[in-house]
């Protein structure tokens, strides 16, 4: 799943009041939470790639790349860490982290489309090794684990704008991350729909806060806010 930048938080993560600090209902449903959406949005850029060797759009911006990975340098995560793309859309990072040195490397996407175009990419970059499957993972429960770092761009996201079983998708996408990953192992998320209080709130079951890493920040109203959060857990037990 790509390009899933359109927030429901017209506003973007600035304070919100202590009654709506936790809600999980002021989403709309949209499109971008069904799968029909993604693999018609992966059809198209799998044609493009194919005609002109465009792989398409870059989740949330290179720099949004660039940030995970210097907390990667930071955290001393090996070059031979499992590291687990969920929701690799065009595999953009996982090229990047390929790039980077990291060996043992795994994208998912629900779309074959997706899984398509990430395989045509990752072959023009000579890196047909770097493992790509066709996977939801909110039914992959058993299929994913030791994995010692997971990293979303969006797709929780894409998972909250879901017009059906919404709720429910949202749990089952956290016990599919505690499946995934090994006890002490890292998840990274980048979202623009969740705020830094609402990610540590649906998170706080199983996994540790470790750090928030710096976005671009704006000013709206009198208060300085960031569209953009990315957060950094450990897996507890």
């Amino acid at each position: 799943m790509e390009d899933a930048t359109e927030s429901t938080h017209g506003s973007g993560n600035v304070s919100e009041p202590e009654e709506d600090r936790y809600a999980d209902s002021d989403f709309r449903p949209s499109k971008l939470g069904t799968k029909e959406y993604w693999e018609d949005a992966y059809q198209k850029e799998l044609e493009t790639f194919k005609d002109i060797g465009d792989v398409g759009e870059i989740w949330f911006g290179e720099e949004s790349m660039s940030r995970v990975l210097r907390w990667m340098d930071k955290a001393k995560i090996p070059e031979d860490a499992a590291i687990l793309d969920i929701g690799t859309g065009n595999g953009a990072f996982l090229v990047e982290l390929a790039n980077h040195g990291y060996k043992n490397l795994m994208g998912i996407d629900y779309s074959p489309a997706s899984v398509e175009l990430a395989k045509n990419v990752l072959q023009a970059e000579g890196l047909a090794d770097v493992s790509v499957k066709e996977m939801d993972f909110l039914k992959c429960q058993g299929e994913l684990k030791d994995f010692d770092v997971c990293i979303d761009k969006g797709t929780f996201d894409a998972i909250s704008l879901n017009p059906t079983n919404t709720e429910e998708g949202k749990k089952l996408y956290v016990q599919a991350l505690k499946g995934a990953l090994k006890d002490k192992g890292f998840f990274a998320i980048t979202s623009c729909n969740w705020t830094k209080t609402q990610l540590l709130e649906r998170f706080n079951e199983g996994f540790e806060f470790v750090q928030e890493l710096p976005t671009p920040s704006f000013q709206f109203g009198g208060k300085t806010g960031n569209s953009v959060s990315a957060l950094i857990f450990k897996r507890v037990t």
